[in-house]
This record gives structure tokens, C-alpha cells and sequence, in this order.
């Protein structure tokens, strides 16, 4: 069965169409608006999408005008349900996934568990606030909508040891990446037996 998914979600403040292919090669092609520092977003999901190995089409606008916020956060609803779309009733999946990424002075671990519950851990600092015209304080938001719709556990946590922050593109891109190879491991399928004990997930 191919493991695909078109999420459409209209609100009065955003307008996102997105098409996903968890078994496809990292082909991706995403439109988002010019404003509010959004190409800085469209390169993190390229990132996701070919890390991953995940084929990802968006076509996506919003209230830029006003600011990001409502556009990144619903971008993370919509790809948590086109995760849940995809995903089907788990059989046979690995569930869990986790890779750390190297980005130059950054190391960043991403830990996930498709078990149903939405929960998030985001633990980094940023020593900046804006990449551009971009607020970074808004990938937290995308990654609420993520969790909280796929959903699923997911851990982020920079590793970098010495206690000084690094570089925030450089942060929010290893996680990105991290991400997807965690991802990408945790949907695996090696089987077709449901990996719990519950008889559910």
C-alpha cells in the first residue's frame, strides 16, 4: 500500500495544501510566501524532505503581512496530520527513531516515537531572535503543531557541549535534519505486526 497523503487546510488566516510520500526520494517543491522571512522556512522542510527521503509538495499562504506565526504554526498541523495520513495503523513500522547531526559547532539529537501521544521536549538555546526578517521563535510553534497533530513523542535537544550557544541557523537546520533521519528510521517498515503490547496505537 503506498503510504501517501493530501492534507488541504483552509482557515480564515492561512491557506495549505500539502502533499506527502513517506517512501519517496527527497523530492520536494514548496511554495511559500516571500514575506515575514518565510524562505528561510521553505529551505528547513526542503531540508526535512530530502534528508528524509520524504517527497513533500506544499502550496502554501497566509497573514504574512501581519507576521509568520499563523503560517508556521498551521504548516506543522497540516504536516502532523499528512504524517497521520501516511502512517496508516502502524503495522509493521520500527515506531521509534532517533539520529544526531553534526552542523559545524552544533550536535543535535532528535528523538521521536509514533505511539499516538502528542507530547514535545524542545530543549536549545537561541542567541538570536530573527534570521533575516525570520522570528525564530516561531519554529517552536511549528514543532507544537507537529507533535500535538501527527501525533507522536518528539525530543529536540542541542547536544553542543561547551555550553555556548551556536549559531541559530545552524541549530534549527541540524535539527531539521535530525529530525528527518529519526523520522525516517522510526517509519521503517520491517514486518506487518503492530509494534506494542497494547494491541493499539
Amino acid at each position: 500500500m503506498p503510504r501517501t497523503s493530501h492534507v488541504v487546510r483552509n482557515t480564515n488566516e492561512t491557506q495549505i495544501d500539502l502533499q506527502l510520500d513517506l517512501d519517496g526520494s527527497g523530492r520536494f517543491d514548496i511554495e511559500l510566501p516571500s514575506g515575514a522571512g518565510l524562505p528561510f522556512w521553505k529551505h528547513m522542510l526542503e531540508q526535512w524532505a530530502k534528508h528524509g527521503r520524504f517527497d513533500l509538495t506544499i502550496r502554501a499562504t497566509g497573514d504574512v503581512e501581519i507576521d509568520g506565526h499563523h503560517l508556521v504554526e498551521d504548516l506543522g498541523i497540516a504536516l502532523g496530520l499528512a504524517l497521520r495520513e501516511a502512517i496508516g495503523d502502524k503495522r509493521g513500522i520500527a515506531r521509534y527513531g532517533f539520529f544526531v547531526a553534526p552542523m559545524d559547532e552544533v550536535l543535535f539529537l532528535s528523538a521521536v516515537d509514533f505511539c499516538g501521544r502528542a507530547y514535545l521536549q524542545l530543549d536549545w538555546k537561541l542567541n538570536q531572535s530573527r534570521l533575516g526578517e525570520f522570528d525564530v521563535h516561531l519554529a517552536r510553534e511549528f514543532f507544537v503543531g507537529l507533535a500535538n497533530n501527527a501525533p507522536m513523542n518528539l525530543h529536540l535537544r542541542d547536544l553542543t557541549l561547551d555550553g555556548t550557544p551556536g549559531n541559530a541557523h545552524h541549530i534549527i537546520e541540524a535539527c531539521f535534519k535530525s529530525l528527518s533521519k529519526a523520522m525516517r528510521a522510526a517509519l521503517t517498515v520491517d514486518g506487518d505486526e503492530l509494534p506494542t503490547t497494547k494491541g493499539m496505537l
